[in-house]
């Protein structure tokens, strides 16, 4: 027989016939996927089932070890993160030891205990940030002011650190101006921030205290650094949670009568009402190191 002539009606027939069959196969096939996709989400044994047999390590594993083995991965960063725990007794003990400053202080100077934690913290909080002795700022409030934050001196020198707010203007610039002097935040960062100052230019605390007080070119402080640093002795053993007695706390002092305006002018500080017992005034010297060994 002699072959007929292949007309472009017949290609066109046959290439519809096979996108037809295709497009019918692909119906199908997409049924059945949308079929067997609501059939596992319906089901979950038959979709633990299909995971199984699609996951090859899963099927040689009991099914009780693949429970077991999710969690496997995070046990390395819950052990990882677990490792800084020896550091929190470390936290623990510096605020343990910020309530003990803050309830002894509170009884020894009549202060009420919300007060005293407030004014606790923020000498913590700026001697963190100043890199001084939190215990040495608190021991210049005492006996400066009593934590008295409304105390003033017919000199002029105000709040918890008894500064002279004209002189120091700069420095409470950045806290609000010289109104603030009587802030109590303001006063002890200012306050503090001074003693810094006073400690560098010195190269010791018993210098910066006696700088402080208006003594720098005095023979004598009149034993106001002997009266600092005795306090922060009797701090330091508190915060060592040691019992100090809270009697015989120098009272806040009525007239400041060194002239913190020009610490190198000659004058002359006011005793204490009540100074430091001798006994207590003997480890000073130890006080003094370890005050500066904080800065």
């Amino acid at each position: 027989m002699a072959s007929q002539p292949i007309t472009f009606s017949q290609v066109s027939k046959t290439a519809r016939g096979l996108l037809t069959t295709m497009q019918h196969t692909l119906t199908v096939f997409g049924l059945s996927a949308v079929a067997v996709l609501a059939l596992l989400y319906t089901n979950p044994d038959a979709a633990r089932k299909v995971s199984e047999l699609l996951s090859p390590e899963a099927d040689s594993a009991p099914a009780g070890v693949t429970v077991v083995r999710a969690p496997a991965p995070a046990a390395q960063p819950v052990v990882a993160e677990a490792a800084p725990e020896p550091a929190e007794p470390k936290v623990l003990g510096n605020s343990r030891q910020q309530k003990n400053v803050t309830s002894w202080l509170a009884k020894r100077y009549r202060v009420a205990g919300d007060a005293a934690n407030m004014l606790v913290s923020t000498a913590y909080t700026t001697a963190h940030e100043m890199k001084l002795d939190p215990l040495l700022i608190l021991a210049v409030m005492a006996i400066e002011s009593g934590l008295n934050p409304f105390a003033e001196s017919p000199m002029g020198a105000k709040g918890l650190m008894q500064v002279m707010a004209k002189v120091h203007h700069d420095k409470f610039e950045e806290v609000g101006g010289t109104q603030a002097a009587l802030n109590p935040v303001a006063n002890i960062r200012v306050g503090a921030q001074i003693l810094k100052d006073y400690v560098k230019r010195t190269g010791s605390v018993e210098g910066a205290l006696k700088t402080y007080v208006g003594a720098a070119d005095m023979e004598s402080d009149s034993g106001y650094g002997a009266k600092v640093l005795a306090e922060y002795h009797r701090l330091k053993a508190v915060a060592g949670g040691k019992h100090v007695p809270t009697t015989n706390a120098p009272a806040a002092p009525s007239q400041m009568v060194v002239n913190k305006a020009a610490p190198a002018a000659p004058a002359t500080p006011a005793p204490d009402s009540a100074p430091a017992p001798k006994a207590e005034e003997a480890p000073a010297a130890e006080a003094h190191t370890d005050a500066l060994a904080n800065l």
